[in-house]
């Protein structure tokens, strides 16, 4: 195992790693510049990237930095509902057994919102992952649940997540009304050209290595390119290249490595 070869506590490049030691790129800064603004804000914001580039590590981020006495988080990734099955999910997160009938599990919903806002003085946060999944009629009822005071305030904040096709499922005409309560909006690119570096040896640092610069500037290249940037193939990546370079007994990573390391992860 590379973790022995190269003195590592850990696999550094695992997905298990913790959201507070989420690398801060432009990404991530920019990211989470405008949830802190939706704190004050509140409403509708839609968050899209494509799979592997880190936005679901991010919400946790932003999630776990929330203060408990002020808001309270309810996550789900459980897209592919019925307009019912949604309206049970989300009752039974805020800890209570939904009604029978979709007229009463939506006045439910609507008091427990309400209660939670205007009498514990805590904002729910619901944070709706995998959102691209989302049925229009889901969608459409999301905009119905959420309507207060004839559409007045926002005693709520609602993250919808999800790869791009969220975004164009918006553009259509069904869902227009939703899309026009939607105050804020950020789409992930990954990591920039000159972010590999940087993110590589904060990896490499947070497992204890001894030397977090074993990668060659034309390693970090190669893996650049190949990649485009994506966190979960940059770590599929840089996992594998330290796999090659151990079953070899080199100590340092070329570009040669990478590139085989590229062609044993391929599918």
């Amino acid at each position: 195992m590379f973790t022995q070869y190269f003195s590592l506590k850990f696999n550094p490049f695992s997905k298990e790693m913790d959201e507070k030691d989420a690398f801060m790129s432009r990404d991530s800064k920019e990211l989470l510049a405008r949830l802190e603004h939706l704190k004050k804000t509140r409403g509708f914001f839609l968050l899209t990237a494509e799979p592997g580039f880190g936005k679901t590590t991010l919400l946790r981020k932003f999630a776990a930095s929330l203060n408990t006495g002020l808001f309270s988080v309810y996550y789900s990734a459980l897209a592919s509902l019925t307009v019912m099955d949604f309206y049970r999910s989300l009752i039974l997160r805020m800890g209570e057994v939904p009604a029978y009938q979709k007229i009463r599990m939506f006045e439910q919903l609507q008091r427990l919102i309400s209660g939670s806002y205007y009498d514990k003085r805590v904002t729910p946060v619901f944070i709706l992952d995998e959102a691209q999944s989302l049925s229009n009629s889901v969608l459409e009822d999301l905009r119905m649940i959420f309507n207060f005071k004839m559409d007045s305030e926002n005693p709520f904040i609602v993250i919808i997540a999800g790869n791009p096709n969220i975004r164009r499922k918006l553009q259509l005409t069904v869902n227009q009304a939703l899309r026009q309560r939607i105050l804020g909006n950020y789409h992930m690119s990954g990591l920039l050209r000159d972010e590999i570096k940087p993110y590589i040896v904060s990896r490499m640092a947070l497992a204890g290595a001894v030397d977090t610069d074993i990668f060659s500037d034309n390693a970090l290249e190669s893996m650049f390119t190949s990649t485009g940037g994506a966190l979960r193939l940059v770590n599929s990546l840089a996992a594998a290249s330290l796999t090659c370079a151990c079953s070899r007994n080199q100590s340092t990573i070329d570009e040669e490595i990478v590139y085989q390391a590229d062609r044993d992860i391929e599918i």
